[in-house]
């Protein structure tokens, strides 16, 4: 880290902690008194003589002005700014695109999928930053001190006096070792981290995201992100690995834990008994319990971890299944729409005679139906005339017959007198 320092103070930090100088200094008396205090010398014998005590000890403290470049404390301050912005910056470009250009957003559908889930991505990673970037600034100050194995160049390296090809193979070496270390380191503390004890405080934040997106990366509890970090720093103290190839490796990590994070279940390629991407990482925040590594797949292998992706283990297919039962629910519910708007909409009345239905809006009838009904209606409305005829009919027939049976009873009478 002491390149990124490098230039940070060649361009921008002289000039910043030249421009950030004590601001109590100035209302300082100079004294000898002032020049010397300290925290012993402070006065608890009244509140009075306390604050101004405390007081002179915060005047006689120099500035970030006269802080050197080689001062510890400044080191410290500046390269956690730059750890800070660097992180920022590399997880909003990169995320971002990832999320826009990679990540496909049906899986947002997914039932697991968390409302607003983006969003607290966000800001979990942001609550993350500054107490990770805290965590890991001892590992930088000491790159920058020189109690790391990097070396500046090649002539500095192993073999470098020799000269040849032999100092170039060694860095190749040094990349893959690199991997392959921090891939097995890596493994055994995210498998750790699974143990329930420490899953519970630690790990469980980020297996929040079921279906994680790319800005799940960072979305983690600080110290689950710096102890899977550790064996990153732990490398460049082993062995001796070049200071730019260290730069790369380091942001090649953080490129890939974005690039695993996309859910993209990628299946059925020559590369996935060997490699560990976004198909694996997807498994394992789907069953938590396979495909532990970060770049390769032989210590889940051999510690019997791996599970193999399979086009039925993608999520999307339960998306799309989710997908086509609601489009066929839409098609159900139009169409029973569509059923009730064409059938007549019959109203009950109560006519005291039974219940009846009355059609508010009767169905177009064809000629023949309409002649029909014509003859009922024809023939319903006759019906009082016949039943009255009928009646008069009978009332005629009924006097007759009484008048017949009554007469020769008055004939008898007229006999008699």
């Amino acid at each position: 880290m002491d390149i990124p320092l490098h230039y940070f103070d060649e361009y921008i930090g002289d000039r910043l902690y030249a421009a950030l100088d004590n601001p109590f200094a100035k209302h300082a008396a100079v004294t000898a008194q002032n020049a010397t205090a300290s925290f012993a010398s402070l006065d608890w014998s009244s509140t009075t003589a306390a604050f101004e005590s405390a007081k002179a000890v915060v005047e006689s403290w120099p500035g970030l002005s006269s802080l050197r470049r080689d001062s510890v404390l400044r080191q410290a301050l500046s390269l956690y700014c730059l750890t800070y912005v660097g992180i920022f910056v590399l997880y909003f470009s990169v995320a971002t695109f990832s999320y826009y250009a990679i990540f496909d957003h049906r899986m947002e559908a997914h039932p697991r999928f968390l409302k607003n889930q983006v969003r607290k991505e966000i800001a979990y990673s942001l609550e993350a930053f500054p107490m990770l970037d805290l965590l890991t600034l001892p590992w930088f100050v000491g790159d920058v001190r020189g109690w790391s194995m990097l070396y500046d160049t090649v002539e500095e390296g192993p073999f470098g006096k020799q000269g040849g090809a032999l100092p170039w193979l060694y860095m190749a070496f040094s990349a893959a070792f690199f991997l392959w270390f921090t891939d097995f380191c890596i493994y055994w503390v995210h498998r750790w981290l699974h143990i329930p004890f420490l899953y519970k405080r630690l790990h469980k934040p980020h297996h929040k995201w079921i279906i994680p997106t790319p800005f799940a990366s960072h979305a983690f509890h600080p110290v689950d992100g710096y102890l899977q970090s550790v064996p990153y720093h732990m490398a460049c103290y082993m062995f001796p690995i070049h200071k730019y190839m260290f730069i790369g490796l380091f942001s090649f990590v953080n490129l890939w834990s974005i690039f695993i994070h996309d859910s993209d279940m990628l299946c059925d390629h020559p590369l996935e008994h060997y490699i560990n991407g976004p198909a694996h990482h997807t498994l394992h925040h789907l069953y938590f319990t396979c495909n532990y590594g970060q770049y390769f797949t032989w210590a889940d292998k051999a510690f019997s971890s791996f599970r193999v992706p399979a086009k039925g283990d993608d999520p999307l297919v339960a998306v799309l299944a989710g997908l086509e039962k609601k489009r066929q629910a839409e098609e159900d519910a139009e169409a029973e729409r569509l059923r009730a708007l064409k059938a007549p909409e019959m109203k009950r009345i109560d006519s005291g005679l039974g219940s009846e239905v009355d059609p508010e809006s009767p169905a177009p009838s064809s000629p023949a139906s309409s002649d029909r009904e014509s003859s009922v209606e024809r023939s319903e409305m006759a019906r009082p005339k016949r039943i009255a005829k009928q009646r008069t009919s009978t009332a005629s027939a009924t006097s007759g017959t009484d008048e017949t049976l009554s007469r020769p009873r008055r004939e008898g009478l007229r006999s008699r007198k």
